[in-house]
């Protein structure tokens, strides 16, 4: 068992997800890539946040993807609790980027 959170890292198709529902997450997103209703997944994607010129930080989100016929990215998250971090690390990509992070 993880320390943090209580999570279970999970091992699936050699790369490790910090918990069980990321891993579960991961196969959702696995079988809508191979329906063609997604395409591009990406798991792990850095945003990085400016501001005023000056590098802030970099969010790692845990995957990224584009709808089928879509130009947009979709980033998500997998949430089990919303801690206060994540609630100021969220605006803060958004507020900078522009990027709503998808909670799941």
């Amino acid at each position: 068992m993880g320390l943090k959170y209580r999570n279970v890292k999970t091992r699936i198709d050699g790369r490790i997800f910090a918990s069980k529902k990321e891993a579960n997450r991961y196969c959702e997103l696995r079988l809508l890539l191979k329906a063609g209703k997604i395409h591009d997944l990406e798991c792990q994607p850095p945003i990085v946040c400016l501001v005023n010129g000056a590098h802030v930080c970099t969010y790692i989100a845990d995957f990224r993807y584009y709808p089928a016929g879509s130009r947009n990215p979709v980033y998500e998250d997998v949430k089990g609790f919303k801690l206060p971090m994540y609630r100021l690390k969220s605006k803060l990509v958004r507020a900078c980027t522009g990027i709503e992070i998808k909670e799941i």
